[in-house]
């Protein structure tokens, strides 16, 4: 079954997964537990944001973040990676930015992209897409309102 952006539910090792991706950095994972490139890593580790609370007889919910994946390297440093197939969400950035306050650890954001040679962080895909897309300035439509400055200049030649 499909999710809202099209992505196909993957089940690997019992596991259930939200995309192919995610999948896949699954299997990249358990290449490098297996090649002893990392001490072990855990799937959909989840992370509290903010306590419940109640306010005036109202109960609020807490907020948890759930990652896809925790990897913890050889050196000791824990990452929490997010793998996406879309562009994160208004939703997913709030999180991003109260996980980044509260955890030491820094959440790394990627994508499966085949055509930049297959994971890349959102801060690389970033780059070279600003690089890609030309920032050309805009070019007056056709009808749209013109200065006056400009329409003497017009008239005059």
């Amino acid at each position: 079954m499909a999710n809202k952006y099209g992505n196909k539910k993957v089940i690997v090792d019992g596991h259930k997964f939200d995309s192919l991706a995610e999948s896949k950095y699954y299997e990249q994972l358990k290449w490098l537990l297996t090649s002893k490139q990392i001490k072990s890593f855990k799937l959909q580790p989840r992370y509290l944001l903010q306590d419940s609370f109640k306010k005036n007889g109202t109960t609020f919910r807490k907020i948890e973040y759930v990652a896809d994946f925790e990897v913890h390297r050889l050196d000791g440093v824990i990452e929490v990676i997010d793998v996406k197939g879309a562009p994160p969400t208004a939703e997913f950035k709030l999180k991003h930015k109260l996980f980044e306050h509260k955890y030491l650890q820094s959440l790394k954001v990627i994508f499966y992209k085949p055509e930049y040679g297959g994971f890349i962080t959102w801060e690389r895909l970033k780059e070279i897409e600003k690089k890609v897309t030309p920032s050309a300035k805009k070019k007056p439509r056709v009808g749209s309102a013109v200065s006056k400055r400009v329409r003497k200049r017009r008239v005059s030649l």
